[in-house]
């Protein structure tokens, strides 16, 4: 039975919002608000509890990396503070977004990541910027082995994994009668992972990357539905996998970035559709709009998000 539809509000105009990477991370968002008005203690606070929390505290530490400002207040932290290595990440990351953004220099970036790392080795989150910043820089060996290294301090680390399989997606087919790499690094993650792990619902994202990579090429044309890309054999494995997962592990609070999950699972569930099962998971993800993979076809994504969510819930 398709739930009834979901009391928040997403306004009729969606176009040029950005979806906030905060997510329902409200701390999240006011920290970064706050630091980017000078006020860093409400991020040392976030990052502090962070501490073997691997996942979150990757995601919290590239948002607040975003907040206009950052590498100049995390500078003035390690001022305060030299021997805190959540104000090296949180310069470190900075330099990194900075330089991702052709504002910065990638070699200071390197400096800046180095310098984290030797504050906590064995914390994998400063080789997540490394990795970020081999993805952008496209040196593919130091990509490598920043994905080892980190790896090696959290096998399962779910942002590393996306962005692994960003990469893989793009990565031209070995052959038309092969698997593509990227199938198979996602299932393999998914079942080297615990049970709990989120990482099951990676083959879910792998179907949606190599959907943007077709569509980028001209390969396929942008509407899903004309494609049945969503339709085939190896996807309904993928998203029937993806989904009994989210029914026994997936329905509870928890992991910080969930809701890109969710999202993938709603426009997976959405394409294929089964109206019923990605209602449920609408109603799940509220507000929460993420860009992937609303945005694939080169929609805006609140307004691909919006037209797919009320179509689910029988209001169009």
């Amino acid at each position: 039975m398709t739930p009834p539809p979901p009391s928040f509000k997403l306004g009729r105009r969606g176009q040029g919002r950005v979806p906030d990477p905060a997510l329902d991370d409200a701390a999240l968002a006011a920290a970064r608000d706050a630091l980017s008005r000078g006020r860093w203690a409400e991020a040392r606070t976030l990052l502090i509890a962070t501490h073997d929390d691997w996942d979150r505290r990757g995601h919290r530490v590239l948002v607040l990396a975003h907040a206009p400002g950052a590498l100049t207040w995390a500078h003035e932290w390690r001022l305060t503070e030299p021997d805190s290595p959540e104000a090296a990440l949180l310069s470190g990351c900075a330099a990194v977004v900075r330089a991702m953004r052709g504002k910065g220099s990638p070699d200071r970036a390197e400096t800046a990541v180095a310098a984290a790392q030797r504050a906590a080795p064995r914390d994998p989150t400063p080789w997540l910027a490394r990795l970020l910043l081999a993805h952008h820089r496209d040196a593919p060996d130091a990509f490598r082995d920043a994905f080892d290294a980190l790896r090696e301090r959290h096998p399962d680390h779910h942002q590393a994994h996306h962005l692994v399989t960003t990469r893989l997606a793009a990565a031209a087919a070995p052959s038309p009668h092969v698997a593509h790499p990227v199938y198979e690094f996602a299932r393999e993650a998914a079942e080297r992972a615990p049970a709990d792990s989120p990482l099951a619902l990676l083959p879910v994202v792998a179907h949606a990357e190599r959907f943007r990579v077709l569509v980028g090429a001209g390969e396929v044309p942008p509407d899903p539905a004309a494609t049945g890309h969503w339709t085939s054999r190896r996807a309904r494995t993928a998203v029937r996998g993806a989904f009994d997962w989210w029914l026994e592990w997936g329905t509870e609070e928890g992991h910080p970035r969930r809701l890109i999950d969710l999202n993938h699972l709603a426009y997976a569930k959405y394409h294929e559709g089964r109206m019923a099962e990605a209602a449920a998971l609408f109603q799940r993800i509220g507000p929460h709009v993420t860009p992937a993979p609303w945005s694939f076809s080169g929609d805006d994504p609140h307004t691909a998000f919006r037209t797919a969510r009320d179509h689910a819930f029988g209001l169009t």
